[in-house]
């Protein structure tokens, strides 16, 4: 999907925007919620730029995975190289 235009599409219509550059970083996802959560009287949209299966070798920029579900192997090489038990 086209999106180089969210942010003023939605600015346009009287949203809130909130951009997040690295949709990635939890904490900066989290700030981004904060403020959301404290804009009132106006409907708010965050855009978040993110990277495809950020972390994962055979799936990071990779759309042939996008919703598509991992195998038993596939998801415990997944685990392990995002540092989880795999």
């Amino acid at each position: 999907m086209g999106h180089e235009n969210l942010h003023d599409r939605f600015a346009s219509f009287g949203w809130h925007v909130i951009d997040v550059s690295d949709g990635n970083d939890i904490d900066a996802l989290q700030k981004a919620f904060i403020e959301a959560k404290n804009t009132k009287n106006q409907p708010t949209v965050i855009i978040a730029e993110t990277v495809k299966g950020k972390g994962v070798d055979f799936m990071e920029n990779n759309k042939e995975w996008h919703n598509k579900a991992l195998d038993a192997k596939d998801a415990a090489t997944a685990l392990k190289e995002l540092g989880g038990e795999g």
